[in-house]
């Protein structure tokens, strides 16, 4: 097994289907610290009933992930490899595509380089996103990627990936030099983990030095994607949208409530979201018998 095998195949342990959401944004003190040092609390998830037009509605989607179904086919090569361990479906992996392509057109259009990739809630799937993004454009569009996990309480980027997490960002943010601790993954796929948790991540994320940092490797790299904390339980997102001005809004299909896409929106900005992403949508959902047709 490859290590782009083996590094997906942790994609699918570590965010399998189906895992459970809070049902409220509301902040609890006791969650806030369940998050810091054991990760999101998991509560039981009621099923969200539809909900009528509103105009307050989020920005329309520029993307939809199918849910993930696990398999035990082997990957055969990068471009499949770069999307979901063991089930490289075509629908899958064109959505992804369509998602880099928005973000390559913006690129040109805008010069974007850098964005944050959140969510509302936990388990929304944003660091799975994030992941197959990087690999996405690095892969499909053959441009120079930093993945950074700006997640300073609960970095978790390096589980993806399967790689040492013992300096990152944390210590990046602490150092004066250029010197910054980067994994290459891939000739085009570099990552900067999480490093060891802070006690105070609001005060680094918001400091000159990230954001020097941030410019010194938007000139180094074609894309800088920044997996972010949810922004309906911590405000590190929303510092981290105002350094980039661009962020992607991950909402995961049948389980994040209205009124937490509603509230992260707002704090984000309507401005500075590029668009959403419909995660886990449920495979029937999605009309794909002329995508097979044509494929």
């Amino acid at each position: 097994m490859s290590r782009i095998d083996e590094a997906l195949r942790r994609i699918e342990t570590v965010w399998a289907p189906g895992s459970s959401e809070p049902g409220t944004i509301t902040p609890d003190p006791k969650v806030l610290e369940r998050y810091q040092s054991e990760g999101p609390v998991e509560r039981k998830r009621e099923p969200i009933p539809a909900r009528p037009s509103r105009a307050t509605s989020p920005p329309p989607a520029v993307a939809a992930a199918p849910k993930r179904r696990s398999s035990a086919r082997s990957i055969e090569g990068m471009a499949d490899a770069k999307l979901l361990a063991g089930n490289p479906q075509p629908l899958v992996v064109e959505q992804y595509r369509r998602l880099a392509a928005t973000l390559h057109d913006l690129q040109i259009e805008k010069g974007l380089k850098a964005l944050v990739v959140t969510s509302a809630l936990p388990h929304d799937g944003k660091t799975l996103t994030a992941a197959n993004l990087a690999l996405t454009l690095s892969e499909s569009y053959a441009r120079r990627v930093l993945l950074i996990d700006a997640d300073l309480r609960q970095p978790s980027v390096h589980k993806v990936f399967d790689v040492p997490n013992g300096a990152g960002l944390s210590e990046a943010i602490q150092s004066t030099s250029r010197a910054l601790p980067l994994v290459e993954f891939s000739p085009s796929l570099t990552l900067m983990p999480g490093g060891r948790p802070t006690s105070n991540p609001l005060a680094a994320l918001s400091s000159d030095r990230m954001r020097l940092l941030l410019e010194d490797v938007a000139e180094r790299f074609d894309w800088v994607l920044l997996d972010a904390p949810p922004v309906g339980l911590l405000p590190d997102g929303l510092i981290l949208g105002r350094l980039t001005g661009a962020c992607v809004l991950v909402i995961r299909a049948g389980a994040t409530p209205f009124d937490a896409v509603e509230r992260a929106v707002a704090e984000l900005g309507r401005e500075s979201i590029l668009g959403t992403v419909l995660n886990g949508v449920e495979e029937g959902t999605i009309p794909s018998s002329h995508y097979d047709e044509y494929r």
